[in-house]
């Protein structure tokens, strides 16, 4: 495909990709938040079967919001369901998936320092993670695990850590993230097309035989919802993850992952329990102190030093450096094979350009080795020792 029309082609789909996921979270977070803040309704509200209320205002109006127990003494002639948002999330998700590191593999995909893989191996071991972790979703929340939710939380947790692991010894760091997030993405749109939806389909079939409607079907739908809410903050994280190297491009990343996946639960759960009335600011303060703990721990360890009587580097040897190992993406006319244009507009073909980027170049190259890109021109360590020696010199 034409480099350009697949720029524009990869935009429409992100873009895509973005409108319908903050749809289907704005969604997730409204209905846990109207469920968790229902009150005690009037008696003769009781007696028409109406579970709780909530009055709000918003727009310039007053909303009156009641949930049935099970089902209305009548029902409407027309009733909202809430579904593709999560459908056409997922879609345009596993579009981007492929348009990205599926058609690029060899560039997204493969980190040859790791494994020598081919193209349609990286995509195996990629697909194959997210088809066995949903897998292992489904088939625990199948068990009566499902009503342990703390311990079902920490095996899912457990099945994650692994995955991100096993994924992190073979692929990039970068591809073993967003495959953990399209992993997290597909059991949260499968609790929606397998359950929830499912659930709901059955709880009106009930009603329009008259019958009593089994109270299981909205307990199975509201798990898979409240799963879905616990999930939002970790996969809203993977999807913003490839701008920051400091946590996929670290030695133990699977741990930042998990760690974060973590803290982004436990953060929600704050919000959760206020919607309730249950204000614990322990939560939001240990979470906090988590994360600070986590960003001193997950720090680099500094770049090995030079060996004594060896020489660094002259201003035109860390020039020469820079522009092997990484002008061939970011110049004004990349001679890369995937990237057609500079990635995040970064030039590096020049003397003044890497002297105006050098915090740029020693995040990115020294701290995190997250550049090259999968090191895709083979810049070794003692060239990321040299040049972090010289960045330090001409920097003081």
């Amino acid at each position: 495909m034409d480099p350009y029309l697949y720029d524009w082609l990869n935009l429409v789909v992100r873009l895509l990709h973005v409108v319908t996921a903050i749809a289907w979270i704005g969604a997730s977070f409204y209905f846990i938040w109207l469920d968790n803040s229902l009150e005690e309704p009037p008696q003769w509200k009781k007696d028409k079967g109406i579970k709780g209320d909530l009055w709000s205002i918003h727009g310039g109006g007053i909303y009156e919001v009641a949930k049935y127990q099970l089902s209305p003494e009548k029902m409407p002639k027309h009733l909202h369901w809430f579904k593709w948002e999560a459908y056409s999330t997922w879609i345009t998700g596993m579009l981007m998936l492929t348009l990205i590191y599926y058609v690029g593999a060899s560039s997204y995909m493969i980190d040859p320092s790791k494994a020598d893989l081919a193209p349609w191996q990286a995509i195996g071991l990629g697909l194959g993670s997210i088809v066995i972790g949903f897998l292992v979703y489904e088939l625990l929340c199948r068990t009566p695990l499902v009503d342990k939710e703390l311990l079902l939380g920490v095996i899912l947790l457990g099945v994650i850590a692994f995955l991100a692991w096993f994924l992190g010894q073979f692929i990039g760091d970068r591809a073993a993230y967003i495959h953990i997030g399209a992993l997290i993405g597909t059991c949260m749109a499968a609790n929606v097309f397998t359950t929830i939806i499912p659930s709901q389909k059955a709880l009106l079939g009930a009603i329009e035989k008259g019958e009593s409607p089994d109270p299981l079907y909205g307990l199975n739908a509201k798990r898979r919802s409240t799963h879905n809410n616990y999930a939002t903050i970790p996969v809203l994280f993977i999807m913003l993850s490839n701008h920051s190297p400091m946590t996929y491009g670290h030695e133990h990343s699977w741990a930042i992952l998990t760690a974060l996946i973590v803290i982004g639960a436990w953060a929600r759960h704050f919000f959760n329990l206020r919607h309730k009335g249950i204000v614990k600011p322990s939560i939001l303060i240990t979470a906090v102190l988590a994360f600070i703990v986590l960003i001193l721990i997950a720090r680099p360890q500094p770049i090995q030093q030079l060996e004594a009587g060896e020489q660094p580097l002259s201003d035109n040897q860390a020039f020469a450096i820079v522009m092997e190992r990484c002008a061939t993406c970011h110049s004004r006319s990349p001679t890369d094979d995937i990237f057609a244009v500079a990635p995040a507009g970064v030039y590096l073909e020049s003397e003044a350009d890497i002297m105006r980027l050098l915090d740029r170049i020693e995040a990115r190259s020294i701290l995190t080795h997250d550049m090259p890109f999968l090191n895709k021109t083979e810049m070794t360590l003692k060239e990321r020792a040299l040049l972090a020696d010289w960045i330090k010199r001409t920097k003081s």
